[in-house]
């Protein structure tokens, strides 16, 4: 037996599509059906271009700007982070680690007082497992933790003295009105005990350099310092907060982290980048799929309209279906014939619409035509980004949808007996 798309059904099929004068409405039904289905497609395949950039541009600038796994520990600060670090470095996976200090604290200028993330790094390892380097934007993060002459006011006299510089947050040097080279004020909420009761800890710092991460989060709030520095302000001698690890596939983060923790054992623990960001790429994920199954009821519609062509043409070729069944067709091939025109319609509406996409991602792409508010999105143009999958999951969703609407017509036209037709017409 032949293929079906080799088949004399296939060519009853094909010649349907072809409308003569009488049957012009038929066909024009059929073409819009076709061109539902290509623009639901287009549709589609464009914003799932678009979801899948922000997803990943957004990955991508979290993971540019924190670890990809952080090993702290249950007991607090670390204090043999040498040889944590060395464990931790020595894994499987693990491209680069490196100690941290973490902390919070309070930062005021001459002019305004924010709230600022300390984040204490070794300066000549600074982009071993975050990329801060690329992201600076005035100054250089070289001289960090290295002494500064700052001028200040004492006493009505101008005073010129040298204190460590720190890479601030772009957003938080604009709040606090300071650039390369003024100076700051860091305090500590936790304080010091002096006879008169808990003083705030305050140390003055220079203002060596300004980045930019493009995430607002982070440039409002974070504040880079020697590490040195950080476990003398925050008191933790020679502790660390933890180490901080960059991988080299951040997909195998789960397993890595699982990996360290046996090595490591109690009470050290890691997290990697997936399970801090869980929520946030879970809420992505769900929204693609909400977006898909809506944009898919356009496909749904338009092979609605297929359906509703397939059951006209049936009723106009009652006498073609007698004739054939009188010849020896079988309800199976009968039912062939309007399923494989329904697919027709349904393959050529979602080729076009899959070139359509594609060409309309990549001139998004390109061009660039659509701006964004950076004070409300994290980036200036809509991203974009192919994915393969993507574009094969949309066809064969819209082809699906196109043939399962061809059964009930089909059904209709493989039931019809001849005897009745012949009678009646």
């Amino acid at each position: 037996m032949n293929s079906w798309w080799g088949s004399w059904e296939l060519s009853v099929g094909m010649r349907y599509l072809r409308a003569r004068r009488r049957e012009a409405f038929v066909s024009l039904i059929a073409l819009i059906a076709g061109g539902g289905v290509a623009i639901g497609v287009m549709t589609l395949c464009i914003v799932l271009a678009v979801m899948t950039g922000f997803e990943e541009d957004l990955r991508d600038r979290i993971l540019g700007f924190n670890p990809q796994i952080v090993v702290l520990s249950h007991g607090g600060a670390l204090r043999n982070a040498g040889a944590t670090e060395e464990i931790v470095a020595s894994t499987d996976g693990v491209a680069k680690a490196a100690p941290f200090v973490y902390g919070q604290a309070m930062v005021s200028s001459a002019d305004a007082v924010s709230g600022a993330v300390v984040r204490g790094v070794e300066p000549d390892r600074i982009d071993d497992v975050v990329e801060v380097r690329r992201h600076v934007i005035r100054g250089s993060p070289d001289h960090l933790g290295e002494k500064m002459p700052v001028e200040r006011f004492v006493d009505g006299e101008l005073e010129r003295i040298d204190v460590p510089q720190v890479l601030l947050g772009f957003e938080l040097a604009k709040s606090l009105g300071v650039g390369v080279g003024d100076w700051i004020n860091l305090m500590s909420p936790l304080g010091s005990a002096t006879a008169v009761g808990m003083v705030p800890r305050i140390k003055r710092y220079a203002v060596g350099g300004v980045f930019d991460s493009g995430m607002y989060d982070y440039d409002s709030t974070i504040l880079y310092m020697a590490i040195a520095d950080a476990q003398r302000f925050f008191k933790m001698e020679d502790t660390v907060s933890g180490v901080e690890v960059r991988l080299g596939d951040i997909n195998a983060a789960r397993e890595v982290s699982d990996d360290i923790e046996e090595r490591l054992g109690y009470p050290y623990y890691a997290r990697d980048w997936m399970e801090v960001n869980r929520n946030l790429f879970v809420a992505f994920k769900l929204e693609k799929f909400i977006q898909f199954i809506v944009l898919l009821l356009i496909v749904l519609v338009a092979a609605f309209n297929i359906a509703a062509t397939l059951i006209m043409v049936v009723m106009e070729r009652r006498k073609d279906i007698a004739i054939l069944k009188s010849m020896g067709a079988t309800n199976r091939a009968v039912g062939r014939i309007f399923i494989m025109k329904g697919a027709l319609i349904g393959i050529l509406g979602t080729a076009l619409g899959i070139a359509g996409g594609l060409v309309g991602s990549l001139l998004l792409r390109r061009y660039q035509f659509i701006e964004l508010p950076k004070d409300v999105f994290y980036v200036n143009t809509v991203p974009v980004r192919l994915e393969p999958e993507n574009f094969l999951l949309v066809a064969g969703a819209s082809i699906l949808i196109c043939v399962l609407a061809t059964i009930y017509p089909a059904r209709q036209a493989a039931r019809l007996a001849p005897v009745e037709v012949i009678r009646y017409e």
